[in-house]
């Protein structure tokens, strides 16, 4: 039976640093990493990835919150930035450079029977709020289209996020092709 009672602080850390190995080595090596391979990553022993995360499915899905709400984070940090159009596009750059390991994190959970919309609402949920607030400061500052709203963003990151996974492996060609996605966004002059 698992407790309501809140992790004590050593859990909590033991958990956010499975958490942050595990994001990582799947993003190196791919999702068919051994729980043991993390376990080492993490520094902390199999039985405590299995602590937290019963099974890969359970591991799988909290990476990709944590995905989510790590990309949530940024842009509400962004959301004070002086140049609210460099803001903008630097989110967008980053959400680019996450989409491999995003795709194949979603395609795993899908694949397992997760549905991943459902699933993962509430962190989307504050996302898209956040880069709501990101898109209508670049609109107010000139650098966006203003006709452009929070669909079509999530539409062009579509784009650029499979743009950006089709050419992994060159970063240059990754870079350009994904500015030559974002450049639909600004205004024409």
């Amino acid at each position: 039976m698992i407790s309501d009672r809140p992790l004590r602080a050593d859990a909590r850390r033991n958990r956010a640093k499975v958490l942050k190995a595990a994001g990582a080595v799947f993003a190196r090596d791919g999702l068919s990493v051994s729980t043991e391979e993390i376990a080492k990553a993490a520094g902390v022993g199999v039985g405590t990835v299995f602590r937290h995360f019963p099974t890969k499915e359970s591991l799988l899905s909290a990476v990709f919150m944590d995905l989510l709400r790590g990309l949530a984070e940024q842009a509400e940090e962004l959301t004070a930035a002086e140049d609210p159009g460099a803001a903008f596009f630097t989110f967008l750059n980053r959400v680019a450079g996450s989409a491999e390991t995003k795709i194949s994190l979603a395609n795993a959970l899908a694949e397992v029977g997760v549905d991943v919309r459902d699933a993962t609402e509430d962190a989307a949920g504050a996302l898209r709020g956040a880069m709501a607030v990101l898109l209508r400061r670049a609109q107010r500052a000139g650098s966006v289209r203003a006709d452009v709203g929070v669909p079509e963003l999530i539409a062009v990151l579509v784009g650029a996020s499979r743009a950006a996974e089709y050419v992994v492996g060159d970063d240059a060609l990754r870079s350009r092709s994904v500015a030559i996605v974002l450049d639909g966004l600004r205004p024409t002059r």
